[in-house]
This record gives C-alpha cells, structure tokens and sequence, in this order.
C-alpha cells in the first residue's frame, strides 16, 4: 500500500492541506486551526492538489476529507492575516486571473474558479469521497462536506449558512435545496440558525453520528467498508447517482443562484460600498453569537 504523505514542507511551512494514504484510504486535512479552518485560496488550491493525487494514486480507493482543530471549517477566509484574495494562482480551469479585474468582475472570476468550480470538480471526483464533520461547518464549510458522498458527523458538529445577512443568497455551491427539503432549506437560509448533527441525520443530510471520541474510528470503518467493494463499481454508482442530481436540474439550479449571489456582491458594493453589506469576520461571528441566529461562525467568503 501506498504511505505517501504532503510534509508541511512539500506545501511550504504552515502548511494548510495535509495528505496521508493508508490501507486504501486517503485522509486529506484542513490544517488551519487557528482560523478555524477558514479557507484562503492557498488552502483551495491545495485541496484541489491533494483531491487530484488520491484520485491518481491507485492505491487509494476512498477519500476522507476532515478539519484539524476544534471544527471542521468555519468556512472562507474573509479577515485572517493569510487571506489571500488578491493574489494569483496556477488556475485549474481555464477561467483567467481574477487579479486587478474591475468590479464584480473580480469576484465573479475568482470564485468560478475557487469556488463554484472546484466544488464541482470535487462532487464529480471518480472515487467515493466522506466528510467528517466535527464542531462548526458554516458557510463555505457546508461547500465541502456537500461535495462529498457521504458525511459522518460528531455530535457535537452543527451546519450552518448566515450569508443571507449580507444579503447574499447563500453559499456559492448552492445546494441547500438538494442536500436539504426546499421549505427546511428556505428556514435554514431564511433564519440562519445552527442545524445541529441529529436534525441534519433526521433531514437525510448526514449519513451517520456518532461521538467526538469515536469519529475517526467510525468514519474509517466506513471508508474501508466502502473500499472492499470494486473500484469501477464504486465510480459507476457514483456517477449514476450523480446524474441523477443533473437531472433533477442541480447544475442549472446552481448556476442561477451563483448569478444571484454576484448581483447581491455587485449590490452590495453600489449600496455600502462593501461587498459583503458591511459584514466581516469579527461582525459575522458577533451577529452570530449575540442570539440574532444561532450560529457561531468565524469567517465567510468574499
């Protein structure tokens, strides 16, 4: 079996993504937990690096993404000091650099690429893919464990997505109507409030919960039950029931409400001149815990 492992200094130092595979399962790591996991575009890219080597690696027949720290994410980097909007990256896609892009134009580029597209690339990654949630997974958090096939969660963990309070219509990788009831979805966004583990089991978001002791075992059990099973079998399934989600209109349903979410920036920008309706990562979480909903995120995206 394979053993590989992304060092911090593969990735530089305080490195953001870590990689191991063993027994056929590989175990990527959000690995900024001093911010609660919030995603910068390094942390991004080298996701979509880490998604991309399991993917190659034959060896590797399930993937378990999952957060270090005391969360599991609190979603995009909107205030850290390694928020990194205005940098340029080695692109994934063919979209160009967002960089030095006049209005909405920006913002519109860069998260086709960071984040509408490879959440997209991620969901249709060949192989079974679980999250393991533990504590917050808010805003562009539920992006990542959305994308996977299956979540497991601690009891602890609680989902939630406040972004309608920048007057925003949710997450880029807008999916609440099918992770989710439409009416259960429109409370989730409409009140902003924390859907803890067992309502999320109960809605049919989360597969299995278990205690924060037992979360690792649990989850791991899971992935190498999986990977007993033939690895094009797997891929088959997985893109059957994928499609089905096409045509069902997901792809269609998402690309509007990403529209709607670039008016609400643009909006936003003309009416405060602030993208985020004056929102940031310190208000966010002061909104948040001051009972107004109840969440308890620590960044959103921009």
């Amino acid at each position: 079996m394979s053993t590989e492992a992304i060092t911090p200094e593969e990735l530089g130092p305080n490195a953001e993504v870590l990689y191991q595979v063993a027994d056929g399962v590989a175990t990527v790591t959000m690995n900024r937990p001093q911010y609660h996991n919030a995603q910068n575009s390094k942390m991004t890219y080298a996701l979509d690096e880490a998604f991309r080597r399991a993917s190659s690696d034959d060896a590797v027949k399930v993937i378990i993404l999952r957060g270090a720290g005391k969360h599991f994410s609190a979603g995009h980097d909107i205030g850290t000091p390694g928020r990194d909007i205005d940098e340029t990256f080695e692109r994934a896609s063919l979209w160009y650099d967002h960089v030095n892009k006049p209005g909405g134009e920006l913002l519109y580029a860069r998260e086709q690429e960071v984040y509408l597209g490879m959440c997209r690339r991620w969901r249709d990654l060949p192989k079974p893919t679980i999250a393991m949630v533990h504590g917050a997974c808010i805003a562009g958090g539920l992006m990542l464990a959305w994308v996977c096939d299956l979540i497991v969660a601690s009891d602890d963990a609680f989902f939630s997505d406040p972004v309608v309070r920048m007057g925003i219509p949710g997450v880029e990788y807008f999916a609440h109507a099918y992770e989710l009831n439409p009416r259960i979805a429109k409370e989730f966004l409409f009140t902003g409030d924390r859907m803890d583990a067992s309502r999320a089991y109960q809605m049919g978001m989360v597969n299995r919960v278990t205690t924060r002791d037992a979360l690792e075992s649990t989850t791991l059990a899971l992935a190498q039950k999986v990977a007993t099973m033939p690895r094009l079998g797997l891929t088959l399934t997985k893109q059957a029931i994928n499609h089905v989600e096409e045509l069902q209109g997901k792809r269609a349903a998402m690309d509007a409400a990403f529209a709607w979410h670039h008016f609400a920036h643009a909006h936003n920008e003309l009416t405060s001149g602030d993208r985020l309706g004056g929102y940031d990562a310190r208000a966010m979480a002061a909104s948040q815990r001051d009972g107004r909903d109840g969440g308890e995120g620590k960044e959103r995206a921009a």
